[in-house]
């Protein structure tokens, strides 16, 4: 008979403390994000990112010596986050799908997460490493979005026009996303909404 050999007496203090570092690199990934969307680059330091998580300077710089390794991360946690908030997406059917969809493709580009991207788009404008990575991950998430927009409205790229049209809304949502940062207008943006539904509904007919 097999006997299942136990964990040695070094191995749950080793775990556990590994367990706390990607606890605490999760937590500084977080504030790190929070922070762009609330300060911008130029008011997301490591110390106010540190304070933001609840960590040490010490601690932070542990898990990443200087501001850029930080921000780094950050863009592929951001990037992560969004491609995780696309699969996501609800799947409407029948009545109405056209417009749940617009609706919700805009949330996307309203959110926090999409406010934070901004911050590491201006960012990324400034600084040669940020800029590689940002340049490559919203690639990415592009090419995720728009296959997204295709699947949940059941669009049929092969159609001229249907292409240029999902495209046109993905375009539009990004436009609401940075008018956003201004002010939260609500009720325009549920106007665009539905008047970008009526345009998918005649290209891509009214789902029922």
């Amino acid at each position: 008979m097999t006997r299942t050999a136990r964990p040695g007496p070094r191995t749950a203090p080793r775990e556990a403390k590994q367990d706390r570092s990607r606890a605490t690199r999760q937590r500084l990934l977080e504030a790190a994000v929070s922070c762009l969307a609330e300060h911008g680059w130029a008011g997301s330091t490591v110390a106010v990112v540190a304070e933001r998580a609840g960590v040490s300077r010490g601690a932070a710089q542990h898990h990443f010596p200087t501001r850029e390794d930080l921000f780094t991360a950050a863009v592929e946690h951001v990037a992560e986050e969004r491609s995780a908030e696309l699969r996501t997406l609800p799947a409407p059917r029948g009545e109405g799908r056209n417009r749940a969809v617009v609706r919700a493709i805009v949330g996307l580009y309203t959110g926090p997460l999409f406010r934070a991207a901004l911050q590491l788009w201006v960012a990324a404008a400034n600084e040669e490493q940020l800029g590689t990575r940002v340049t490559a991950l919203e690639a990415r998430i592009g090419r995720e979005t728009h296959r997204m927009a295709v699947e949940l409205l059941g669009a049929d790229e092969s159609v001229p026009g249907v292409r240029e049209t999902v495209q046109g809304l993905l375009d539009m949502g990004r436009g609401l996303g940075l008018a956003n940062l201004l002010t939260d207008d609500g009720p325009r943006r549920e106007r665009v909404v539905a008047q970008w539904a009526g345009i998918l509904d005649g290209v891509l007919g009214v789902s029922r």
